[in-house]
């Protein structure tokens, strides 16, 4: 079964301290069902200095969410919407929109 989200869809977060914050899927982590979304769940990381030359420094870059926490966003009336898939004739998967019922892609 293809996936409902895929790297550089764009999705709406549902859940949590970042919830109705859009952004596009920068990373999937397939085997802990995350994802990184650009814009959302930003940490903090201390850098510790490597070298003499090297301050040490704080870094912030996001952190996954699960992928429970997001839903795709219709392109056609960018609103979330759920997600099907449809086989055409040639055979192949697409994915459908259930809000529009249009293909994503």
């Amino acid at each position: 079964m293809p996936a409902k989200i895929k790297r550089g869809d764009k999705v709406v977060v549902l859940a949590g301290k970042d919830r109705g914050k859009r952004g596009t899927v920068r990373r999937m982590i397939p085997k802990d069902d995350r994802v990184i979304v650009e814009g959302v769940n930003i940490i903090k990381r201390h850098q510790r200095a490597r070298s003499a030359q090297q301050q040490s420094q704080i870094i912030e870059r996001e952190a996954p969410i699960h992928i429970s926490n997001v839903m795709l966003v219709d392109p056609n009336t960018d609103k979330p919407t759920r997600v099907t898939f449809r086989r055409r004739e040639d055979g192949t998967v697409v994915r459908v929109a259930r809000r529009s019922g249009e293909d994503i892609e």
